[in-house]
């Protein structure tokens, strides 16, 4: 791939002449007059339910913290503007997922990249160069830059147009979170946090307002068809089993992520979706079983550093096969796989303030 420098030091500058592409060009926007026509669908087509989310926050509300959805716009519909409507902020440091991670034996560290801008409905989005400031705090053994990575991964450009769009100045710095261990998640949320902390601080930029945290994430992925072989069926992929998998989603919400973010919490939310043997294997299968766990753990740390509480309030939880899919054939979009009993996925979206 012509243009993406991999680099594995810890003290690099950006690299002004580098632009990340998009990977998923069917199910997210790649122009503005896509986003702009997704977002006018959903407040016809999903009114009510865009509606009843957006009434559980405040018109004011600005996200210290937010949990997202990536998957394609046509299925997730009313939680995208109902959920990141609230991250206004000019920096927003995003957690997502190293779904390919593995193909390059990349675990056990976060990881960066040295690209300087990320292309944009609206043209292109800078990554802020308080990124380099962050990297300068890390322990060598904690991080990585990888463009190689950041290149393919799909779970943070999907949410990047909505930024651009609440806020036409935002500036991102893009962190993917590989597989590791609890114990690895809270050594480096622990030097992450003071780095976070130290960074901001000398930029004069405050929390919420400032800068903010967005972790990407889908949630379970269910069904026993076209998952590369695998069944991912625990509760029957009838109507029943669909309830009873719902049911225990809506409780990993509501009992995990919801309400005063606790570490108690955070670690059963990873003892609930990691293997316990065996960390690189699900138990409950959430790609972000590793993103969600460390950006919180990370908000926490950095919560408690400022004598703040984070309390986390649902947006709403909804899956592939919940609603009619948004139409977007017309404007040069699509779907990225099927939705039906047999395979789904799941929607959690969870602001904090």
């Amino acid at each position: 791939m012509s243009g993406i420098i991999m680099m594995t030091g810890c003290r690099h500058k950006i690299n002004v002449s580098s632009v990340r592409p998009p990977v998923d060009t069917v199910g997210f926007a790649t122009q503005s007059r896509q986003t702009d026509s997704i977002l006018s669908r959903i407040e016809r087509l999903q009114t009510e339910k865009l509606a009843e989310a957006s009434a559980r926050f405040g018109p004011d509300d600005l996200f210290r913290v937010a949990i997202s959805p990536h998957d394609d716009y046509s299925y997730v519909g009313y939680l995208y503007p109902a959920l990141l409507q609230h991250v206004k902020s000019d920096i927003v440091i995003m957690f997502g997922v190293g779904h390919k991670a593995r193909n390059f034996g990349l675990e056990g560290k976060i990881v960066f990249g040295s690209y300087a801008y990320w292309k944009s409905p609206g043209g292109t989005i800078p990554v802020s160069g308080l990124q380099n400031s962050i990297m300068s705090r890390l322990p060598e053994d904690q991080f990585i830059v990888h463009d190689s990575l950041q290149a393919v991964e799909h779970s943070l450009e999907a949410l990047v147009p909505f930024l651009e769009h609440y806020n036409k100045s935002v500036q991102i710095i893009p962190i993917i979170v590989p597989a590791m261990s609890f114990q690895r998640m809270e050594e480096i949320a622990s030097s992450l946090s003071e780095a976070i902390i130290s960074t901001m601080s000398e930029a004069g930029l405050a929390w919420g307002p400032g800068w903010s945290v967005l972790i990407s994430t889908d949630a379970v992925h269910y069904g026993n068809e076209d998952w590369g072989g695998k069944n991912y069926d625990r509760f029957g992929v009838d109507t029943a089993g669909y309830l009873k998998a719902v049911e225990y989603e809506n409780n990993i919400m509501n009992t995990m992520l919801a309400g005063n973010l606790t570490g108690d919490k955070i670690k059963e939310f990873s003892e609930c979706t990691v293997q316990e043997t065996d960390f690189r294997e699900y138990k409950w299968t959430w790609c972000g079983r590793y993103a969600v766990p460390l950006g919180l753990l990370t908000a926490y740390r950095i919560s408690g550093l400022e004598g703040i509480q984070l309390t986390g309030i649902p947006a709403g939880y909804s899956t592939s096969i919940a609603s009619a899919p948004i139409p977007v054939s017309d404007i040069g979009m699509g779907v990225t796989a099927p939705a039906k009993l047999t395979h789904w996925v799941g929607y959690a979206a969870v602001g904090y303030r």
